[in-house]
């Protein structure tokens, strides 16, 4: 009897460790998988605020070339749609297509300087353009960080045991990746 006892024991004690590791290792995972889903969100969040720095130059920007070039109205009003639609976009994809259409339609306004001397000499256009390259530059940085770090969320809920874990927890992956747009892959006419 007393061996049985301890058997019994023994079972229930090596039960009972089972079931603590499996508990840690969810809530261990789940801790991983809530910060590396906080960083997302933080790296979305350096995103959005080079988005907006560039949407706030670029009225300006129109502002100058349009002194020059008053019959280009097609390319004012791409600008103002998409710059629009980047402002009113609410979620990371429709704030990524919108910048796929600002993309396009900012390449053929600079196009334009090219068609204007007197623009290209410009000191306002050409503090606003260095403004925006500057701008430019920061948004491809702050694109690859949130790309960097989405991919990491996603690679760490498809592993395995993680993936058991987030199905559970109710993490999903994220593909809102930012994608070369198709404006961005043709280079704009330059006329002389």
């Amino acid at each position: 009897m007393r061996r049985g006892l301890w058997v019994a024991i023994g079972v229930v004690v090596v039960f009972v460790l089972i079931v603590l590791m499996i508990f840690g290792s969810y809530v261990s995972a789940k801790n991983q998988m809530v910060a590396k889903q906080e960083s997302v969100h933080a790296e979305w969040s350096q995103v959005d605020v080079v988005l907006q720095r560039r949407a706030d130059l670029i009225p300006n920007l129109v502002a100058t070339v349009k002194g020059y070039a008053t019959h280009e109205e097609k390319v004012f009003d791409d600008i103002a749609s998409a710059r629009s639609a980047l402002l009113n976009a609410h979620d990371p994809d429709g704030k990524i297509k919108a910048n796929g259409q600002l993309d396009g339609a900012l390449g053929r306004l600079l196009a334009l300087s090219e068609s204007y001397p007197n623009l290209k000499s410009n000191e306002n256009f050409l503090a606003l353009q260095d403004q925006l390259e500057g701008t430019e530059n920061r948004i491809a940085v702050e694109r690859r960080r949130y790309n960097d770090t989405l991919r990491d969320y996603n690679t760490f809920i498809r592993q395995f045991p993680n993936s058991i874990w987030a199905g559970m927890a109710g993490f999903q992956p994220d593909n809102e990746y930012f994608e070369a747009s198709e404006a961005s892959k043709t280079a704009p006419v330059v006329k002389f």
